[in-house]
């Protein structure tokens, strides 16, 4: 059948309050155009991130009616161990409160000054975790992956020459590789076990460890499972097991495809690291058995990891992004293609082409999206991206906009809102303006900066016959 069918009943509702365009445009002028200073109930469709934000299920909920609160040793934290296992067989699995606080723990092990850590493409607040240590982050995904418009399967991908090339010049200063699957900078694109693979081998070449940011791991999985020859008719948790079986270690915010509202975990094989990322973690989480979660925050998690592994599930949350995406490209907007799992990318350089990359075109049709419809996106750009160690500012690789999906919140109803507000703002796209940040902090600025609006320029566009 063609229509989308969610494969749940909605057992309970939240409301939405509706605002006027008026309103939004005070409310945003009052966030200083900063979406992420917006009160989330002003806010109709919130698009802003997946992380945090799914809806947990019957058996999750009933889950938190198990959760053991016991200070150390909780009977929670073995069956959230045990679930973690059964996916990622790894030695030493380490509760976090989310994914931010495992990566600052690795961070602060390995990183330093004289290091480079190389990933296909590092996120937010990985990238700030390393560069907070002294240490270089380097992105060195496949040159597909630059490309908004190439249909390439995995564009997730590592370079491998350039990972080689990287590994044989300076090995000694690596203390790890890491690839987030999917690379979410990149347009949520998937990496293919192949290229694990292929990274793996590099890695054992110059006894470097490789590890996974597994974020969305499960949506990963089931790219492979349609896109990578010989998995089209393994299950998705063969394949998820198979990833992990290749990697050393991985880092995961369980707010993504653990489908709960807060935690997280490192998980990892060797023995000295583990002693003392538990000692990090008593200084700054909690003790090894909670992390800085309650016991049923770790019985939520435990059952998501179930949960998140349906084939039915999965095939229903491809085919709804997929929907978004198709609607957007049919009516002329440039997105990310392929479309990945967990969003669409608008191309903000391609669709306003009269704003600077540095005067900010994602936050400019972030800001637009919001004021005419309430929907709130995030900018993946210059905003994030441009702002460099040193303090100087370059533009990023891309201008985007990222209209992420929470998991099981929204319905297909919300999505053709969406599109329709998008249309909106794609006829009016020539009268956009772009931004010039007034305050800013030293890290993570897209968070907390505070923006304003420049003077626009006018467009003139060929009338096409």
């Amino acid at each position: 059948m063609d229509t989308i069918i969610e494969p749940f009943r909605i057992k309970s509702v939240e409301p939405i309050q509706l605002t006027s365009r008026a309103e939004r445009e005070r409310l945003i002028q009052d966030a200083h155009y900063n979406l992420f200073n917006l009160h989330a109930d002003d806010v109709i469709i919130d698009l802003l991130t997946d992380s945090g934000t799914s809806a947990m299920s019957a058996a999750q909920w009933a889950g938190l009616m198990q959760g053991n609160e016991s200070y150390a040793g909780s009977p929670s934290y073995f069956r959230f161990e045990e679930a973690v296992k059964d996916l990622m067989p790894f030695e030493h699995v380490i509760p976090t409160h989310q994914g931010r606080a495992a990566e600052r723990i690795l961070m602060g092990l390995v990183a330093g000054p004289e290091a480079k850590i190389p990933s296909n493409t590092h996120f937010d607040t990985t990238r700030a975790n390393i560069e907070a240590t002294g240490a270089e982050a380097l992105d060195l995904v496949i040159e597909a992956g630059r490309d908004p418009d190439r249909k390439h399967p995995f564009k997730g991908n590592m370079d491998l020459d350039r990972l080689a090339a990287l590994l044989e010049e300076h090995a000694d200063r690596v203390p790890l590789v890491m690839l987030t699957v999917t690379n979410n900078t990149g347009g949520g694109q998937p990496v293919s076990i192949a290229n694990i693979r292929g990274a793996k081998a590099l890695c054992d070449e110059h006894d470097v460890p490789l590890f996974l940011d597994a974020c969305r791991f499960a949506e990963n999985a089931y790219f492979i499972k349609e896109r990578e020859d010989g998995y089209g008719s393994q299950s998705v948790e063969s394949i998820v097991r198979e990833m992990f079986s290749h990697v050393d270690g991985m880092t995961m915010s369980a707010k993504k495809d653990a489908l709960v509202n807060i935690g997280g975990w490192l998980a990892l094989n060797d023995d000295a690291w583990a002693r003392e990322a538990r000692n990090q973690l008593i200084l700054t989480e909690g003790f090894p058995t909670y992390g800085g979660l309650a016991g049923r925050d770790l019985e939520a998690i435990a059952v998501g990891l179930q949960e998140i592994v349906d084939e039915d599930y999965l095939e229903y949350r491809m085919a709804s992004t997929r929907y978004l995406g198709e609607a957007l490209t049919e009516m002329g907007v440039p997105i990310v293609q392929p479309v990945g799992g967990h969003a669409v990318y608008v191309d903000a350089k391609r669709l306003l082409p009269h704003i600077d990359p540095l005067d900010y075109p994602g936050q400019a049709l972030a800001v637009a999206l919001y004021t005419t419809g309430g929907i709130r996106g995030v900018e993946i750009g210059s905003v994030m991206f441009g702002r460099q160690p040193d303090g100087s500012e370059e533009p990023a690789d891309q201008e985007l906009l990222r209209l992420a999906i929470p998991r099981r919140v929204y319905t297909q109803s919300h999505v053709d809102y969406v599109i329709e507000c998008f249309e909106n703002v794609y006829e009016r796209r020539d009268e956009l303006c772009g931004y010039e940040i007034t305050e800013e902090p030293p890290q993570l600025r897209h968070f907390t900066a505070q923006f304003r609006p420049k003077e626009p320029e006018v467009v003139h566009r060929e009338t096409e016959t």
